[in-house]
């Protein structure tokens, strides 16, 4: 059998006489170059100055295609793009023959975090322009990304206290040597290595100066009382545990947007719990689609009762389990839902009929009401002692001052509507996620700090976005041609 063979690579041929024939119709490139020309530079917060004078710049049009096709392919490095718009004619014919170097293309990334953030939102409302989006019910669920950051940079505050003394004493040090210097020709290496040291010094300053100022932010103790650690690279990351272990993370919450499963917003914070997250994900969602949602869904991770109570209202229904309404263990003896509630006298009537009453508030805060038997002697006379309670002081059982709104939750759950909207969000919350870690690469950050986390969420989510869009539209061409009509 015959093998095929190359052509002559000396053999003259005859390409295309322009650019735009390099690409095919309905190539995804055709379908970004198509959205960002949409978008409103201004709500972007990109200035556009046609007639800007001096240096010239590179077009920031074709600088936000470069960064959302590329990582649309899961290309996010600055020097894989650089390489990128030399060597593939997609890119090419992106960027009409422009090839900005890494650098530049760092640069545009850096100092337009909040516009790539803004990125999602505006796409989001062309969404609801395309009637793809409708905002009734929304899905809240979150992921950890690691930090560009290592954990051998993880120190605490001690630490840094005393690496900042260090650095201070060596600073005073060539301070004084610059000032007894001689200007002696044996001396001249010296004083040319002087200024070099003196900069590293104070650069190595101000990087613990940063990270101690982080402490003084989120406080020395975490919530459960051990020392806080500050990463050294990325200050703002949190140790979060995630499939890979304990890492500097941030946490990406996605609001998803139940008609087609498209990404209304997204978000990374560097608290590991999402038991404060819920309301904030969910107005942020609202912000971006410009009306409130009639049901909001999450896991029993989002189910803080004050959370909910921040969103609950008469036109929107909080669809949020608690965690006994999901755990698969079997629910402790004498446990509270055993015991009624009188709320006339409020009181307990525990299974034996003795009465619990109001003592005392448990927290400062006085969201937690302590009530207690109100004869201990009752309590140990009782059969169900050491069953019930092995306290000499009787049984306690804690009652939230948001108890009855806790009650209507759990059960808003059990009903056949709320088991339905519930059912629904593991497939609408679990695809934009693993279509952005698998697909895009999008397993860790490339920016630092909380800002540059989540101007990289926005324009991975914004990805997602457009992939789905191109599907729900019939295809590339089918999707210019739509948006060619809002």
């Amino acid at each position: 059998m015959a093998y095929r063979y190359g052509q002559d690579r000396n053999q003259m041929v005859l390409f295309p006489q322009s650019i735009d024939q390099y690409v095919p119709g309905d190539h995804p490139v055709r379908a970004y170059d198509a959205f960002v020309d949409t978008l409103d530079f201004e709500q972007l917060g990109i200035t556009l100055n046609n007639r800007k004078v001096g240096n010239s710049q590179y077009d920031p049009r074709a600088m936000l295609k470069l960064l959302l096709y590329g990582y649309s392919y899961g290309i996010r490095s600055s020097r894989k793009l650089e390489r990128e718009v030399y060597n593939n004619l997609s890119f090419i014919w992106l960027m009409k023959n422009l090839k900005p170097d890494h650098k530049t293309i760092a640069e545009f990334r850096r100092k337009n975090k909040a516009a790539l953030k803004r990125s999602l939102k505006l796409c989001a409302q062309l969404c609801i322009k395309l009637d793809l989006i409708s905002g009734n019910t929304l899905f809240v669920d979150s992921t950890k990304v690691r930090a560009s950051a290592g954990k051998a940079h993880q120190h605490k505050k001690k630490w840094y206290q005393k690496q900042l003394a260090q650095v201070d004493q060596r600073i005073n040090e060539i301070l004084d040597e610059c000032d007894h210097v001689d200007a002696d020709e044996t001396q001249l290496n010296s004083m040319v290595k002087m200024p070099k040291e003196l900069a590293q010094s104070k650069k190595l300053k101000e990087t613990i100066q940063t990270a101690l100022a982080e402490f003084e932010t989120r406080g020395t103790k975490t919530k459960n009382g051990k020392d806080r650690s500050v990463n050294r690279t990325d200050p703002q990351s949190n140790m979060m545990k995630g499939v890979q272990g304990t890492h500097p993370s941030y946490a990406v919450h996605n609001v998803v947007d139940d008609k087609n499963g498209l990404i209304a917003h997204t978000d990374a914070v560097n608290d590991a719990n999402d038991s404060h997250q819920l309301a904030e994900q969910v107005n942020g969602a609202e912000s971006n689609l410009g009306h409130s949602c009639k049901e909001a869904c999450a896991d029993a991770g989002y189910s803080d009762i004050n959370q909910i109570d921040k969103i609950e209202t008469d036109d929107r229904e909080v669809i949020v389990p608690s965690p006994h309404q999901v755990s698969h263990k079997e629910p402790k003896a004498f446990s509270k839902r055993e015991f009624t509630y009188d709320a006339e006298n409020d009181l307990y009537i525990c299974p034996a009929g003795q009465r619990l009453v109001f003592r005392h508030y448990q927290n400062k805060e006085k969201t937690k009401r302590d009530y207690r038997i109100e004869k201990p002697a009752l309590c140990r006379a009782c059969m169900n002692f050491g069953k019930c309670t092995s306290s000499k002081q009787g049984r306690t059982i804690v009652r939230h001052v948001k108890e009855r709104l806790k009650e209507k939750i759990e059960a808003r759950y059990c009903q056949p509507k709320g088991q339905q909207v519930y059912q629904r969000r593991k497939a609408r919350v679990e695809h934009p996620f693993g279509y952005m870690k698998k697909n895009l690469g999008f397993g860790q950050f490339l920016l630092r700090g909380i800002q540059g986390a989540q101007a990289e969420a926005s324009l991975v989510a914004t990805c997602f976005n457009v992939t789905r869009m191109i599907n729900l539209l019939g295809g590339v061409r089918m999707f210019i041609t739509k948006l060619g009509t809002v």
